[in-house]
């Protein structure tokens, strides 16, 4: 996985007040765990494009006060009515210790079925999987050339070097459904 780096402060008080006020000042309050201890932190909003705002999985260097903290984002939270990003939260990477990511999907190639006339229905964006983080890819290359009409590809199907997929092994990433062109096609006299 690539990194970003991201730079924050860290904060004295930890609560609701301390975190509104942090928010009006146009900054993020964040939280690092799995380490030896929780490190509270506050970012500026506009730090986060790289982090958030991005098709790809990353390293996450954030720097407070000079130490050094490699993370990997586990979930931001946001506002219920403007979408402003609230809160985040990092898992620290400890050498050795395995990390859950969600990794984004790419798609590569094209599909027999859509030549024909077929739709390709993406219908998962991400995929959670588990290793050491400077093993896990930045993105999940699934190539499509073989789905013909009707066909898919599950979890279960894909492989990934060195990371497990920790989705559910029936469900299916990305297929090619019939389109009424096709369906009309398939139906009018002297086919079969």
């Amino acid at each position: 996985m690539k990194s970003v780096k991201l730079s924050g402060s860290p904060r004295a008080n930890v609560g609701k007040v301390d975190a509104k006020a942090i928010r009006e000042k146009g900054h993020v309050p964040c939280v690092i765990y799995g380490g030896k201890e929780q490190v509270h932190f506050h970012a500026d909003i506009r730090a986060f494009k790289p982090v958030i705002f991005t098709p790809n999985a990353h390293i996450v260097e954030i720097d407070l006060d000079g130490k050094v903290y490699k993370t990997v984002l586990q979930e931001a939270q946001y506002h219920k009515i403007n979408d402003q990003l609230i809160h985040a939260d990092f898992l620290e990477i400890v050498d050795g210790k395995p990390v859950t990511a969600n990794i984004p999907v790419v798609i590569v190639g094209q599909s027999e079925g859509v030549k024909k006339g077929g739709k390709l229905v993406l219908k998962v964006r991400k995929l959670k999987a588990r290793g050491i983080a400077d093993k896990l890819p930045d993105t999940i290359e699934i190539d499509i050339t073989k789905l013909d009409i009707g066909d898919s590809i599950a979890v279960g199907d894909i492989q990934v070097e060195g990371a497990t997929l920790l989705n559910a092994k029936n469900v299916s990433v990305v297929s090619v459904s019939t389109t009424r062109a096709v369906a009309a096609d398939n139906a009018a006299p002297g086919k079969k």
